[in-house]
């Protein structure tokens, strides 16, 4: 079941899975590309994680993510 895609460059994109192998679920993040017959097909550049793991992944996404610079609004005042 696709959850849904993130655009990256030209026809690539990531996509993001929910899917069951030998009765586990897991979530897969892999990238796909466009072939010649335009399918979009799964390239070995991702990653399957069982729920334990996707949990800590958002944890560990949401630490990095504030370590980021900030971005200011175009919209705000300083």
């Amino acid at each position: 079941m696709i959850i849904g895609e993130i655009q990256k460059v030209g026809t690539d994109k990531i996509i993001v899975t929910v899917k069951e192998f030998k009765g586990k679920t897991y979530v897969d993040v892999r990238n796909f590309f466009e072939n010649d017959q335009g399918e979009m097909v799964p390239t070995k550049k991702g990653v399957s994680l069982t729920p334990e793991n996707l949990d800590e992944l958002i944890r560990l996404l949401g630490e990095a993510k504030k370590q980021l610079p900030q971005e200011t609004d175009p919209g705000s005042t300083p």
